[in-house]
């Protein structure tokens, strides 16, 4: 007997990230809503809620799952109402349902139904000067109150469950962890596309990589001081991403490395759609200095393309990269340096044995689990 929809049971997601950003928590509800609908059973349904008054969605963003936009208001105006106001009750205009989750940090309220909540990292707190003024007091002032109100607390590593755990006392014996997933395009790339990207970016040479937003917290400058110490092994430095905020100092160090050592960096703004796995597999290494990650999606990327990664101990990096990296404690130039030029000049033996060890560990971090961590939580809130 197929279920009527009154049966059904009723997840509602808020995709609102999926709708107004391109990376990140925008990544991760895209992902999540495209894989938690053919994880559900014969009774259950998904629901996408967003607000979209210029109407730039797409009409069904998840094929299978009911769409259900708002277009009377803005949604920037929405949030300030739910902010300050708390309310319209988030359900009066999402349609009811049994559980909602929240994917960005905070939660808006409902009259009826269970409430889980995605907090993806503590970094707003740990590290209050890596964090814009304006987004870090938004933060400070509504996680924990929606720690407070969750019926679940669901976050991407064990490291940052145990962080929320111990900055916000309202979260404990709540929180989930429900690890991220990567793509599954991310694998070794054909020479002919790995040539390609080369003559493209003009990369003659070996080079060390990092991809990932220019900012504070990625410690770029730092990386560039170790790059300074072995370009005259011949190596190169590529750093693709795209400005962050008070990314002025940075880009200024940039150019001094440029000035001081002309067509050997790259700065790379924007990567283009089918040429990221190319780029990570045409690097000979990928270096991740950053003061705290939260999850770290690049070196995973990395990793899965087959190219060796060196990382630092910031946040929860160590545990999601496991062995299969080099890990780094603190930020000695000199130790990088050397840590990076044995990582070069490993015989093919041993830098086999370390590409395979770091894609079969990539390989276990699929969205697909993710959906399915994430959807017991649902079931759990249910009974």
């Amino acid at each position: 007997m197929v279920e009527s929809p009154a049966m059904a049971t009723t997840f509602c997601l808020d995709y609102q990230p999926a709708v107004a950003q391109g990376a990140g928590i925008g990544r991760y509800t895209r992902q999540l809503a495209a894989n938690l609908l053919p994880a559900l059973a014969p009774d259950e349904r998904l629901r996408l809620f967003f607000c979209d008054f210029r109407r730039k969605a797409p009409a069904d963003p998840v094929p299978g799952a009911e769409a259900r936009a708002f277009r009377l208001l803005p949604g920037a105006l929405m949030q300030k109402a739910w902010s300050k106001l708390g309310r319209p009750a988030f359900d009066r205009l999402s349609g009811p349902a049994d559980v909602f989750h929240f994917t960005n940090f905070v939660s808006r309220p409902v009259r009826r139904g269970r409430v889980a909540v995605s907090i993806h990292d503590m970094s707003f707190e740990r590290f209050p000067a890596f964090a814009e003024e304006r987004n870090r007091a938004y933060l400070h002032a509504n996680v924990g109150p929606a720690a407070g109100r969750a019926d679940a607390i669901l976050t991407d590593s064990e490291f940052s469950k145990r962080e929320i755990e111990e900055l916000l006392p309202a979260a404990r014996g709540k929180v989930h962890a429900t690890p991220l997933g990567i793509a599954p395009d991310f694998r070794p790339a054909p020479p002919a596309r790995v040539a390609e990207v080369r003559a493209a970016l003009g990369l003659p040479r070996p080079f060390l990589l990092h991809v990932g937003t220019v900012e504070p917290r990625k410690n770029l400058p730092f990386l560039v001081d170790v790059w300074e110490k072995l370009a005259a092994e011949g190596v190169d430095l590529v750093v693709a991403g795209a400005p962050g905020w008070r990314c002025e100092p940075i880009f200024a160090r940039f150019a001094e490395a440029e000035k001081r050592l002309p067509g050997r960096f790259r700065y790379v703004r924007y990567v283009p759609d089918g040429m990221l796995d190319a780029l990570y597999s045409a690097a000979a290494l990928f270096a991740i200095p950053s003061h705290y990650e939260g999850f770290g999606f690049p070196p995973l990327e990395a990793m899965a393309c087959g190219t060796p990664v060196l990382s630092s101990d910031g946040g929860s990096l160590p545990e999601v990269l496991g062995g299969a990296a080099e890990i780094l404690h603190g930020f000695d130039a000199d130790g990088w340096a050397g840590a990076a030029l044995r990582l070069l000049r490993e015989d093919p033996a041993a830098r086999a044995a370390r590409v395979a060890a770091g894609r079969a560990r990539a390989a276990s971090f699929t969205w697909e689990r993710c959906a399915r961590e994430t959807l017991a939580v649902y079931r759990k809130l249910l009974g």
